[in-house]
């Protein structure tokens, strides 16, 4: 292995602070849209079967009158009005049936005498002569051989006919530039014989993730590697806003490999995407290589932005040349909020139509000075009005951006937005759905199948993973209907009844069997029981643990089994029990306390140590609700109950329904 010389890291880190300047988020727009073209980057001739979702670039007038002929409305018979004007029930008019009977597509051979009338089906032409359409409901036969017919209502000029050119004018304009063309402009093309339209080109967007970390979805995962997300990610989001992606894959950081793959993406593109590669770190080499691409190169590099604050704009050769965060929903944030638009430009798409509303927000929410900072919210209804939970799972989170319906901007200057403040929310989509059953609490693959069945039969359901301490916070003040719960009074031993608050009740859900976990050979715990082998893992100076967080009831567990000692790894605490048996599974921690299933995902060893109760604390309020009696009827449903035993839970006996103090 090649020795690394501290002097030349030092040195590659100094060279590259000159580079990440943080400019203000409006200043760095500002200067990425100045050095841009000013508008679509140009058209082409696009088949209706291609135009959906493409954008008109230039006026589209119609060649023909829509319909090209005067036409019936209904089923019924061409006349002369004026035969008709004394027409009524005591004087019905007799008229003489003509030897044709027009229908669609057939050209009237006959005219309309005085005295006459022709057959004719919906939307067929007008013959000569006729200037009124009677349904054939207020006619009879005149007599046996069907030549006449009994006319007993009178009909005025124009009735149940329409006229050439009523829908559509020759010479009328179709589309205008700018239209974003769907079904119902394509059918309107369509009626005047339109089989081609002018549209802007939509630009061609290469995609790239950085990092020697990536792998491509589908394939293997070797250890301490990640699976691309951004990539496909980031793809979607251009097609979504009228580019064409063009993926490059996942490129190592490795000089040679990057500058060719982006000298590619750029001579085969018109805008290129990167996502990583764009901190301080000296082995992060985008930025270097896009200076390489033409000028003005790079225009912000560091955006006084949260998440975000590592973008990186550049516009080389009239081409827009962008370094994405490589976090998940820092790029995901950073590309709607500053390349969304541009890219939008460029294909002549008008910006996307923002829908805000207002909403309380029920926590307090940080928020870090000099930088603006945009927190991704789920909204719940409560009383009157709506709150905004925030959705904080780290920039490094996939989901974020799946489970939030919009986002409040906090101002550089403040510090924290305070517990119930009315805040405006900018949604991702205008079409929101408010959720009919709010679960707020501890999260539980258990409680996925519920709401999976749930979601099969209609309610739409909001789950917000806050911890059990969270979720009981949230239903003391109303703002859910169910938290899922799993906490032991370390007093009395027993599951969450105690921890019940006035107005609500606990709900029994299942039973999640906890353990201590360990890879399977390891002697120190194989065929032991609990006690034991946590004795003789605390005689091992090198056997390390791995914790849970203050607050979970697995933590009361693992505290008694040591009995006040602190092992080796005692203060790595995760939150949650998947993390503990990543922990064990990848070699960083020879132990911990987790339920069976994850231990069996993981395939370790598990020694049962004691079951932990998941309950619901339900609002009492809230109880006659439909969508909390839907929850309730499928929790107890048997089918269910087969399936938490497939999950490795148990469902606990149904029991009467606690109440706070008791």
């Amino acid at each position: 292995m090649q020795a690394v010389n501290p002097h030349a890291l030092l040195g590659a880190a100094a060279q590259q602070e000159q580079f990440l300047t943080v400019l203000p988020r409006a200043e760095a727009i500002r200067r990425f849209e100045a050095a841009l073209p000013p508008g679509p980057l140009g058209t082409e001739r696009v088949t209706l079967a291609d135009a959906r979702g493409r954008v008109a670039a230039a006026p589209i007038h119609a060649a023909i009158d829509v319909p090209p002929f005067d036409r019936a409305l209904v089923d019924g018979f061409a006349v002369r009005a004026s035969d008709l004007a004394a027409a009524g029930e005591s004087t019905p008019v007799v008229l003489r049936l003509n030897r044709e009977v027009i229908a669609c597509g057939i050209a009237p051979r006959l005219a309309v005498q005085p005295g006459t009338a022709t057959p004719i089906a919906t939307g067929g032409p007008i013959p000569r002569g006729a200037d009124a359409v009677v349904m054939i409901e207020h006619t009879e036969p005149a007599g046996d051989d069907d030549a006449a017919i009994l006319v007993q209502r009178a009909a005025s000029p124009g009735q149940f006919l329409a006229f050439a050119g009523s829908d559509i004018v020759q010479g009328e304009t179709l589309l205008r530039p700018g239209t974003v063309i769907g079904a119902r402009e394509i059918g309107m093309l369509a009626a005047a014989g339109r089989d081609e339209v002018t549209v802007f080109r939509r630009p061609r967007v290469g995609v790239l993730s950085t990092g020697d970390e990536l792998t491509s979805p589908g394939n293997p995962l070797r250890p301490a590697a990640i699976y691309d997300s951004n990539g496909p990610m980031i793809a979607a989001a251009v097609e979504e806003n009228g580019g064409t992606a063009v993926s490059y894959g996942a490129v190592p950081d490795q000089e040679a490999a990057l500058r060719e793959s982006i000298g590619r993406a750029f001579a085969e593109c018109d805008m290129v995407i990167l996502s990583g590669g764009t901190s301080k770190g000296a082995g992060d080499l985008t930025y270097r290589l896009i200076a390489d691409l033409g000028p003005p190169g790079i225009v912000a590099h560091g955006v006084a932005l949260k998440p975000g604050k590592p973008l990186c704009l550049a516009v080389c050769a009239g081409k827009p040349v962008i370094v994405l965060p490589g976090f998940p929903t820092s790029a995901m944030f950073t590309f709607h909020d500053i390349v969304a638009p541009v890219l939008r430009r460029l294909a002549g798409l008008p910006p996307r139509g923002e829908a805000r509303l207002p909403a309380t927000v029920p926590v307090r929410l940080a928020s870090e000075l000099g930088r603006t900072e945009f927190v991704m919210v789920s909204l719940v209804e409560h009383g009157d009005g709506l709150l905004a939970y925030p959705v904080g799972k780290g920039s490094g989170s996939v989901t974020t951006f799946s489970q939030a319906d919009g986002f409040i901007a906090v101002d550089a200057l403040a510090e924290s937005v305070p517990a119930g403040t009315v805040a405006e929310v900018t949604l991702f989509s205008p079409q929101l759905r408010i959720p009919e059953l709010v679960v707020i609490g501890s999260h539980c693959i258990g409680l996925d199948a519920l709401v999976t069945r749930l979601a099969e039969a209609g309610q739409t359901v909001r789950l917000m993973a806050v911890g059990s301490l969270g979720g009981l916070a949230a239903a003391g003040r109303g703002e859910c209907d169910l938290a899922p719960i799993h906490l032991m009074d370390p007093k009395t031993g027993r599951y969450n009844a105690p921890y019940l608050t006035p107005g609500l009740e606990l709900v029994e859900g299942w039973r999640r069997m906890q353990g201590v976990l360990f890879r399977k050979g390891d002697r120190r715990f194989a065929g032991q029981e609990p006690e034991a082998a946590v004795a003789a893992a605390l005689a091992d100076p090198g056997c390390i643990m791995v914790n849970r967080n203050q607050g979970a009831g697995t933590r009361i567990l693992i505290d008694r089994l040591l009995r006040g000692q602190r092992p080796a790894g005692y203060w790595n605490q995760p939150r949650s029990h998947h993390a503990v048996a990543a922990a064990v599974a990848q070699g960083r921690a020879d132990w911990g306390v987790a339920i069976a299933p994850v231990a069996e995902a993981q395939g370790l060893g598990f020694i049962p140590l004691a079951e932990e109760h998941y309950d619901f604390a339900l609002v009492s309020e809230r109880r006659d609700r439909p969508a909390v009696q839907a929850f309730l009827t499928a929790l107890d449903d048997a089918e269910f109950g087969a399936e938490l035993g497939r999950l490795g839970f148990r469902r606990a006996v149904p029991a009467p329904v606690l109440t706070s103090g008791r």
